[in-house]
């Protein structure tokens, strides 16, 4: 039998996140339990057993296969009111005493900006899932953890990679890192700082996803994509490592998907909700960079209509893609299909709960098609539709009513990054773009806008949720945002990044802030992402020219020095 690590890793098994319940640790045992929390485990399950052997057959389990995840990115701290409370004697805080936690692509621990004035390491910890030679951390059972005394041992040696050989080579979340926690730097003759330059930083680089849900999904071979299952275990870790610490903590989630209800009921936001409500814990997420892209269609069928057709243009290349349909209880629609070559599927009956395999005559295109009539985490209909090698042109989704009652459904492509520039709708709608879990409730949500110029930033994600609850919470800044960039042969040179990533990463970076002055003289011994998010709400800075709250504002742009001048208030 082979190790639970073996599992994890092997590419000959499948992934599962299952619902905890008494005795799932003794249940699942051959298949390597393991629990996240009180609600969600995850088992490992032989592809090639029967039950797997066409693994697409499972897809009518919704919640149970991990969903994929992409990177949100495509003198800003001053528009943040971070520099003002940095500089005001009173506060004069950055960060002290907080552990900031990434899941990202890792971090370069021997960058400056990552230590203190006397060269020693400020991070505490990194989980890098990728390197199988060391010991995992606490009871992951996978990669390899590091510890602070690890790197101060590594940054004293002439080759520090022998000895922690952890590397971000992407680059985003050494960027992001440095942007929420970075010491001041200077680098080509300008000064740079992080929001929170004297936080304690711990970093999970996550391991990219398996094939077999690349293939499920449909992905691009050139798509950069993580597992639901891998995040959340990140997140375990950095609960662990500040627990062990006694440190406050605060999150960043700079990763998104336009898979789910776009409400926060995925397993990774739901957990994500959870940890938000604990005091001494705040996280953030980014609302992605979805806006303009075209991957929304909201339609609505009236009594005087049987159908809508939603149409959609498939570029050429287009290996494949996931296409949902979702709807508000107890809406039930049913799907028809009318492709470039004018061949026609009927309506489609949602009485099976098999997923169906629908072939064409005239080309090679296959779409597996499964309804769920009330999908588990919801109450909504649910209707996913995955397209294998679709004929380039315009393809007619035909959506049939069955109730008509508000008639009301959304269809949602594939994010930026997982499905071309020129697959999109033709008659898209710009709102109720946020990515997952930026729709979890409790988490503090970031758009991103340009500090120059004051504009929103044309990609960042519109609100609202699906269900109208306000998503982003606010804007923070996002576009041609300076940050420390990879080793290279020139060393460490700055770079620019535009997206909600970035802007998350100043959110972080005051959350952090908050949190040290929250912690400090016990001046507010509750602080949880909850309070944290409305003091960050009430210090925002808003512009008479709109109302607010708005699908592309939240409630304002971030000003952490606003907050604490309403406290006077």
């Amino acid at each position: 039998m082979p190790s639970v690590k073996e599992m994890i890793l092997s590419e000959e098994y499948a992934d599962l996140i299952l619902p905890v319940y008494t005795g799932f640790l003794e249940d699942y045992k051959e298949y390597g339990a393991r629990i996240f929390n009180e609600y969600y485990g995850i088992i490992h399950y032989p592809l090639a057993e029967e039950f797997f052997q066409n693994y697409y057959d499972y897809g009518f389990f919704y919640n149970t296969v991990p969903k994929l995840f992409t990177l949100l990115n495509s003198v800003s701290l001053d528009a943040s009111g971070i520099t003002a409370v940095q500089n005001q004697p009173v506060l004069n805080l950055k960060g002290r005493d907080v552990l900031l936690g990434f899941i990202d692509t890792g971090i370069s621990y021997t960058h400056k900006a990552f230590r203190q004035k006397d060269g020693s390491s400020r991070i505490y910890g990194i989980w890098d899932q990728t390197i199988q030679s060391g010991t995992p951390p606490y009871d992951l059972q996978y990669g390899s953890g590091y510890t602070r005394e690890d790197i101060e041992q590594a940054l004293k040696a002439q080759n520090p990679f022998q000895i922690v050989p952890s590397q971000d080579e992407n680059g985003h979340g050494t960027f992001l890192a440095g942007i929420a926690a970075g010491r001041q730097e200077l680098s080509g003759g300008e000064a740079f700082t992080g929001a929170a330059p004297r936080a304690f930083i711990a970093a999970v680089k996550l391991k990219p996803a398996k094939q077999y849900l690349r293939d499920y999904y449909v992905l691009p071979d050139s798509a950069e994509a993580y597992q639901e299952n891998d995040i959340m275990m990140g997140m375990k870790y950095l609960l662990s490592l500040a627990r062990t610490k006694k440190l406050p903590l605060t999150i960043l989630l700079a990763l998104g998907t336009n898979l789910g209800s776009h409400e926060g009921t995925s397993p990774l936001a739901q957990y994500l909700d959870t940890i938000s409500n604990f005091p001494g814990i705040i996280t953030v997420t980014a609302a992605g960079n979805e806006t303009g892209y075209s991957h929304h269609f909201f339609g609505t069928i009236g009594t005087d209509a049987e159908f809508e057709d939603a149409e959609l243009r498939v570029a050429e290349g287009e290996t494949g893609f996931t296409l949902e349909l979702w709807s508000q209880e107890p809406e039930l629609f049913s799907i028809g299909f009318l492709s470039p070559t004018g061949e026609q599927i009927s309506r489609i009956p949602n009485n099976t709960l098999t997923e169906q395999r629908i072939t064409f005559v005239l080309e090679n295109t296959v779409i597996y098609l499964n309804y769920q009539v009330a999908e588990a985490g919801t109450g909504s209909q649910l209707i996913v539709m995955r397209f294998v090698k679709p004929t380039p042109g315009i393809w007619r989704i035909r959506v049939y009513n069955s109730l008509y009652l508000r008639g009301e459904y959304h269809l949602w492509l594939p994010s930026k990054g997982f499905i071309s520039d020129d697959t999109f709708f033709l008659r898209p709608s710009p709102d109720t773009v946020v990515t997952e879990p930026g729709n979890a409730p409790q988490t503090i949500t970031a758009g991103a806008f340009n500090h120059r110029s004051g504009g929103i930033y044309i990609h960042s994600s519109r609100g609202y949720t699906r269900l109208g609850r306000v998503k982003p919470d606010l804007a923070a800044p996002g576009v041609n945002v300076d940050g420390p960039g990879i080793q290279g042969a020139a060393g460490f040179p700055m770079r620019a990044m535009t997206g909600t990533s970035a802007a998350a990463a100043h959110v972080a970076g005051a959350a952090a802030n908050l949190l040290s002055w929250a912690f400090r003289e016990d001046n507010i011994s509750y602080m949880n992402t909850s309070v944290a998010k409305t003091y960050l709400i009430r210090g925002a800075d808003r512009n008479p020219v709109f109302a607010y709250p708005n699908r592309e504002w939240g409630y304002g742009t971030l000003n952490l020095y606003g907050a604490f001048l309403r406290l006077r208030e």
